[in-house]
């Protein structure tokens, strides 16, 4: 029996990664909300990895009270994620996932770009990826990560903040609303830049978002945690000194 794999937050995202490691062989240890992870970690103080799916607002919380037995096992698939994030715990070298597919209750699963990894264990997360028939490569490099993480951050950002001013599909959006999301997608790498404290590639990036909106174009801008990420960029544009004129009308609009 192979050594168990212990998932952090149980939803739909959380379904498929089990799904697709019960498929090659591993035992799954589910967490709750309502458990103890200082408790469960003595009941599993050696699993083969630590999955973590909470939302991304519920992230540094949860980091705070992981047991430094699991730290060297954590695999992280948020959205928005980036090295920051984890260095903040001392987290030295975690697997990455970043996550294309959606799954959503009730309905099939949808592939939108391959869900690449990286990381000590990235080849566990894509064998139980493509297990359930979601194309998952392995990054070969920390740089390749991060324009990963980027590209998705910048995606996710713009679509659903583009997505409070006119909540159409992400293809209209593109098609019918580019200056729009160019303007949105500009001040979001901005951001994203002053977050990993280098200069970033603006049209490589644009260009990796519009592949994402191209390979599932019917799908809407507008989700449930858009006024959420639209606040979180903001404040950290203002903790940078950076302008955002377009982030900044879009909010006093909203307001």
């Amino acid at each position: 029996m192979k050594k168990p794999i212990v998932i952090i937050g149980i939803g739909e995202l959380a379904n498929v990664f089990a799904h697709g490691f019960l498929r090659c062989g591993y035992p799954i240890y589910p967490i709750t909300r309502a458990m103890n992870l200082a408790e469960e970690c003595q009941q599993i103080p050696l699993p083969e990895l630590v999955l973590i799916t909470v939302q991304e607002n519920k992230l540094y919380s949860l980091l705070e009270q992981l047991p430094k037995a699991w730290s060297d096992k954590v695999a992280l698939v948020q959205n928005e994620l980036l090295p920051r994030d984890w260095q903040a715990h001392s987290i030295k070298n975690p697997t990455v996932t970043v996550v294309w597919f959606e799954k959503k209750k009730g309905l099939e699963l949808t592939n939108i770009l391959q869900s690449p990894s990286f990381g000590p264990n990235a080849e566990i997360i894509s064998n139980a990826l493509q297990a359930v028939e979601v194309p998952a490569p392995v990054l070969e490099s920390e740089q390749d990560l991060l324009y990963e993480l980027v590209r998705k951050a910048v995606y996710i950002l713009t679509v659903n903040i583009a997505g409070l001013v006119n909540n159409c599909t992400v293809g209209d959006l593109w098609m019918k609303h580019q200056a729009l999301a160019r303007e949105i997608a500009k001040e979001v790498i901005l951001i994203q830049a002053s977050l990993v404290g280098q200069i970033l590639p603006d049209e490589k990036i644009i260009n990796g978002m519009v592949e994402g909106i191209e390979d599932c174009p019917h799908r809407y801008c507008l989700g449930r945690s858009a006024l959420s990420r639209l606040k979180r960029a903001l404040n950290h544009a203002e903790i940078a000194n950076l302008t955002t004129p377009k982030l900044t009308q879009i909010a006093e609009n909203l307001a």
